[in-house]
């Protein structure tokens, strides 16, 4: 929730902020892009592409403005509001799946 409110602050420089886009909207898309029920990288995409993203936004991330978005993220925790969703995440990543399927299909016939 840090990075949500990092994006939307207007103080975030352009890079930190669109890695945070990227990353705020990959946690919170409903759909993964590599489903779990892949047994190995289903999980690792999780476990690496989040915590990588995660870090490299921290560190791009000025430090007066990730305290104060760190403060924001508190409160906002401590009002128990549910989290957001991101759909056009989920949908963008519809979308890929669909390429990759079309591809795939596109290739077979040939």
């Amino acid at each position: 929730m840090v990075l949500w409110f990092c994006y939307r602050h207007p103080q975030t420089p352009w890079l930190p902020k669109w890695v945070s886009v990227f990353v705020v909207a990959y946690a919170l898309s409903p759909i993964d892009l590599i489903p779990d029920f892949i047994p190995v990288p289903g999980y690792l995409d999780d476990v690496i592409i989040l915590p990588l993203g995660i870090l490299l936004a921290i560190r791009l991330i000025p430090p007066l403005v990730l305290e104060e978005c760190h403060l924001k993220a508190s409160e906002w925790e401590k009002n128990h509001v549910k989290r957001p969703v991101n759909r056009v995440a989920a949908a963008l990543i519809v979308l890929i799946w669909l390429a990759v399927v079309a591809g795939v299909w596109w290739v077979y016939i040939r």
